[in-house]
């Protein structure tokens, strides 16, 4: 991977054309496998044979979540890769849907359980995962001209459009993270605004015109803007009459009143679809005016902050590195030529040449969120107005 990732010029040079050009070209032809270093690294090492992606940061207890199942599958798609592409699904469908995704959305939770079985820990879907895994179905199906792959994307889309889509009196067509738990009374909904991407959401409206999906997309800048009273996105909102930053799911579940908003962990994410996305894709523009605290923070400083309140006060200014790789499409979509070029050079710096991954101890979230910043910088994939992919080898 060194020869690309670890290469600060080399990401230099990818971030001024993205200023000058809005665009990479994207080389066409290719139907073999991509090369694609960082791809091969990630999978080698979070990747089993049996095609289960696992997160090995200490806390995660080796477990597999339902969003690292749905992200290796978009990776394996931007590189070609169908053989691996097939084992996550099938893995997919074995293990968190109970051997039948037509039937059920994916478990988002699957590890060891106390007494030593390897199971769903959580059978509770999570909405992001089902947007993103029915998403990679939807362009395996175009791309490559598989039907039953687009048929079980719409089957997807139809499940849940029923459990996981509903409508906020202040907000309108909202996706709640997950079938439970998320409606703490009649008409009050905790919503996470990095769990609808706005590039996704124009595919999805694309695919089924009739269904939620082109609402949700319009209404979404008023979420975005409800999260971000100081310009910086808040991981949680609580939405019922109105809607304002709030504690995550389990503090409102145990009645914790002290329960301060942040942004960080879950926020990040934000920042990077609204950068990957097309300019021209609904709401985009406006959605990226309601994050300006962050675009004047990083005027002035090294690092995106790792947790924010939500009057704006950093509370941890100590992004790691997969929250730099996060701000690179970000502030290239904004033309903050000299700050992107800032987290690139960091992300690159971060290369540990001992296993080609970012960091000395490579975690999964800040690889994943790397290879969607550094997918999108090299021209490895874009998305049109319409959220339908462009790839390298199509």
């Amino acid at each position: 991977m060194l020869g690309e990732a670890g290469n600060k010029w080399g990401w230099r040079r990818w971030v001024s054309l993205a200023i000058a050009l809005g665009t990479l070209s994207l080389q066409t032809g290719c139907r073999a496998e991509v090369p694609w270093p960082l791809w091969q690294q990630y999978r080698a090492k979070f990747i089993e044979a049996s095609g289960r992606v696992i997160d090995h940061d200490p806390a995660s207890n080796e477990r597999t979540t339902s969003e690292g199942m749905a992200y290796g599958m978009f990776f394996a798609l931007v590189v070609n890769d169908r053989p691996t592409f097939d084992k996550l699904l099938r893995w997919t469908e074995d293990n968190l849907a109970g051997g039948d995704l037509t039937a059920r959305l994916p478990a988002w939770n699957w590890g060891k359980s106390p007494e030593g079985e390897w199971k769903p820990l959580d059978t509770n879907s999570a909405s992001d995962a089902d947007l993103w895994m029915a998403y990679d179905l939807l362009e395996a199906g175009r791309l490559w001209k598989d039907d039953r792959l687009s048929k079980l994307g719409d089957v997807m889309l139809d499940r849940i459009a029923h459990s996981e889509v509903v409508v906020s009196p202040s907000l309108g067509t909202v996706l709640l993270p997950g079938p439970f738990g998320f409606k703490p009374k009649p008409n009050t909904m905790i919503l996470n605004p990095s769990y609808s991407p706005p590039q996704v959401l124009a595919r999805l409206k694309a695919e089924q015109p009739s269904g939620p999906w082109g609402t949700a997309l319009e209404d979404l800048p008023g979420l975005i803007g409800a999260a971000s009273p100081s310009g910086f996105v808040m991981d949680w909102v609580i939405s019922g009459a109105t809607t304002a930053p709030s504690g995550t799911p389990a503090e409102i579940a145990a009645g914790a009143t002290d329960a301060k908003p942040v942004g960080g962990f879950e926020s990040i994410r934000v920042y990077l679809w609204l950068g990957m996305a097309d300019k021209a894709t609904l709401g985009v523009q406006k959605s990226l005016q309601y994050t300006n605290g962050m675009t004047h923070y990083m005027d002035s400083n090294v690092t995106p902050p790792l947790q924010v309140d939500a009057t704006g006060k950093v509370l941890n200014p100590d992004g790691p590195v997969g929250f730099s790789a996060s701000m690179i499409p970000y502030l290239v979509s904004l033309g903050h030529k000299d700050q992107a070029n800032a987290q690139a050079t960091r992300l690159a710096a971060s290369v540990d040449p001992a296993t080609g991954l970012y960091g000395r101890t490579p975690r999964y979230y800040d690889q994943n969120l790397a290879m969607f910043s550094t997918g999108w910088g090299e021209g490895r994939f874009r998305f049109d107005r319409d959220g339908r992919l462009k790839l390298k080898w199509k």
